[in-house]
């Protein structure tokens, strides 16, 4: 991490058009060659434009997150144009509601330390960073979004977002949302990283709303991090977002089930990257009898990881492994026992599909899944399995006894997040 660089961006409140010129240059001379684009850059009136950031260092969510997003919002009454602005390597694998285009960050990688370093190009993490931020503000600018929606970080990864939430504002024309998930990490930690970042200062200068993707009941963050008193009237709770029908690539390549093995088994672990040890044990654990198992290892497992678990799999007849579907919700609708990490939009499909789910949630270098999964499970709707006390017995056990249960707890938790959206966005647009 740069912290030099981090603390020169977050200034940006009280200095905003110096810290923009200093740290994008080239964006301040293109601004100045040419006075009258921000007129030129306009939407037509009968279009609206919408931008959603998300910097994506790891794992698939949100960049899912914000594909549900741009799906939901498709049903305003305006023709709606959006561009997703990502980090993700593998966007191009999702198949885009229409209307909707895929801007590629440079990647940036989080390990399980959570520094972050350039994931491809032999770059250091400060050229990486102001190559993204350029990218960025150049993009909006040019695109001129009616509304800004971005995804946790108010500043961006690293504050690559401050010169264009600068330049958005001197324009405008912008409304600015930032959107959180339920959980963030644990409160002690929030609080502090919140107070580094000076974000509830971001947030009161540059955004008109925050949304926090989530029901009260399960978790409250702006009791359990103190920020019911600093961000006053700009909340607005969607409850969970629980379709993703932004994502319509089928469950490819899967094979049918045997006739004597009727009953489906999932195991996913998000990206992959921090999954190995729970793919692991479930390649490892006795299926039951009459069940079959399909685990999916996601694109960002190792290839060393990877080809470890395929050769333990050679030996479980029952066992599929596939490497990486778009959208889980086929084969969540097939199965019949999930098990998971707990990450947002897991947690989202497994709810609103009613599975009989055990989390194995991460705790490293986040407790956010940890946190999430303990709440669900006080309220009887998954259960939880520690990392530090994962065995392939113990999934096996889980299952036997998954095997015999006959009903789905009812889902007392609020699911209407992506329906709720285009009456946020409208009276976004009205304030």
């Amino acid at each position: 991490m740069q912290p030099q660089l981090l603390d020169l961006r977050l200034r940006a409140p009280q200095n905003s058009s110096t810290t923009c010129s200093r740290l994008c240059p080239l964006l301040s001379h293109t601004m100045d060659q040419d006075e009258n684009l921000p007129d030129r850059a306009k939407p037509p009136a009968s279009q609206l434009r919408i931008a959603l950031y998300s910097h994506d260092t790891q794992g698939l969510g949100h960049i899912r997150r914000n594909l549900a997003i741009a799906n939901a919002l498709q049903t305003s009454p305006t023709p709606t144009a959006m561009l997703l602005i990502s980090g993700t390597q593998v966007g191009g694998a999702f198949d885009l509601p229409a209307g909707v285009d895929l801007l590629t960050l440079p990647a940036i990688g989080k390990n399980g330390r959570g520094e972050y370093s350039a994931r491809t190009l032999p770059m250091t993490l400060e050229e990486v960073s102001s190559l993204r931020m350029r990218i960025i503000a150049s993009a909006l600018e040019s695109f001129a979004p009616n509304v800004l929606i971005v995804d946790k970080v108010p500043s961006g990864l690293l504050g690559e977002l401050i010169p264009a939430l600068n330049l958005l504002r001197q324009q405008g024309q912008t409304r600015c949302v930032l959107g959180l998930r339920d959980v963030l990490d644990d409160p002690a930690t929030t609080r502090r990283e919140w107070a580094h970042a000076d974000n509830t200062a971001l947030i009161n200068a540059y955004y008109d709303a925050v949304w926090i993707y989530g029901d009260p009941r399960v978790y409250d963050p702006l009791r359990e991090y103190g920020l019911d008193q600093l961000l006053p009237g700009r909340v607005h709770y969607t409850g969970y977002l629980d379709r993703w029908q932004g994502l319509t690539m089928p469950a490819q390549g899967l094979k049918p089930a045997r006739r004597k093995a009727k009953r489906l088994a999932l195991c996913m672990v998000g990206g992959g990257q921090d999954g190995g040890d729970l793919a692991h044990a479930f390649a490892s654990a006795d299926l039951p009898p009459g069940v079959r198992g399909v685990l999916v290892t996601g694109p960002y497992m190792s290839p060393a990881v990877r080809r470890q678990i395929q050769r333990v799999a050679r030996h479980q007849p029952r066992l599929q492994v596939v490497e990486f579907v778009a959208d889980p919700a086929p084969l969540l609708r097939q199965a019949d026992f999930v098990i998971s990490m707990g990450g947002y939009n897991s947690i989202c499909e497994i709810l609103a599909q009613q599975k009989r789910a055990l989390i194995v949630p991460r705790v490293q270098p986040r407790r956010e899944q940890w946190i999430r999964a303990q709440r669900l499970a006080a309220l009887g709707l998954v259960d939880v399995l520690h990392p530090d006390k994962l065995k392939p017995k113990k999934l096996t056990r889980w299952l036997s006894q998954a095997k015999e249960q006959k009903h789905h707890p009812r889902i007392p938790v609020d699911l209407a997040g992506c329906a709720r959206l285009p009456q946020l966005l409208q009276s976004l647009l009205e304030f």
